[in-house]
């Protein structure tokens, strides 16, 4: 990171999430705690103790920041800034041992994405972004794809932890889109969909009922690639919407 205005809070969040990752790691297979918050909604030991060390590691470098953190919830200050942390999303994936799941690191500074790392331990996948400075993927650049047509086109999906009690909507929204699209995948971690559209892995996602955790750190690195993300509605985007759509920009329409 050569932007020296970021690049403290650059390493301070890329060490949280390394080490936060290799909680997960050690944790992987051996989990002792696995609680319901929602019929399919889970949390495990293995959130709290990745969530722990990253809440740490924050506090210590940054104590006047606000923070808002999918397990703890929200610590508000006197602040312009705010870390938004998902310490394992994909707990479910990882609750069996499916290997798609990562931790969420973004900072908002005045209601601005300004960093945003996405790490999959078990992959050594590590995403980040700098606002202005482009996406990365394991310190190489990224780019979105060149796809034109929804028909050539894989997209992901995922689905509201209340779809059975919901589910004509999301199936009907599902069934419409996927006999246009080449593929539709449903991997379970929306911070790594994003990236993989910000990869050109993915050409698109779209879901919706997340919560600012899970997509503050993949838009930005969307954006920085060159994507776009907005609502179902088409209007801009923030993680505080109910719904989202990230692309290559060129099937957005």
């Amino acid at each position: 990171m050569n932007n020296i205005k970021w690049k403290n809070e650059f390493d301070v969040a890329k060490k949280a999430a390394v080490e936060a990752g290799h909680v997960l790691n050690d944790l992987s297979g051996r989990l002792t705690q696995i609680m319901k918050k929602g019929v399919i909604d889970l949390v495990t030991n293995a959130d709290l103790a990745a969530e722990k060390i990253i809440l740490e590691i924050i506090s210590q470098n940054f104590p006047n920041d606000n923070i808002l953190s999918e397990e703890k919830g929200e610590l508000k200050q006197n602040s312009n800034r705010t870390w938004i942390i998902d310490p394992l999303d994909g707990t479910t994936n990882f609750a069996h041992q499916f290997p798609f799941f990562a931790v969420s690191i973004a900072l908002e500074v005045e209601n601005e994405i300004i960093i945003g790392i996405v790490y999959n331990p078990c992959r050594n996948e590590f995403f980040q972004a700098v606002k202005g400075q482009g996406a990365y993927h394991n310190q190489k650049p990224v780019h979105v794809s060149q796809t034109t047509v929804l028909n050539e086109s894989l997209l992901a999906t995922g689905f509201p932890y209340d779809i059975h009690e919901n589910p004509d909507q999301v199936f009907d929204l599902f069934k419409r889109i996927m006999i246009r699209a080449q593929g539709i995948r449903r991997p379970g971690s929306a911070a790594l969909d994003l990236c993989y559209v910000a990869a050109g892995i993915l050409d698109g996602f779209w879901e919706a009922k997340l919560k600012p955790w899970d997509t503050a750190a993949g838009m930005l690195i969307v954006e920085e690639a060159g994507g776009k993300i907005s609502t179902f509605q088409g209007t801009a985007y923030i993680p505080y919407e109910d719904t989202i759509i990230a692309t290559n920009s060129r099937i957005h329409a």
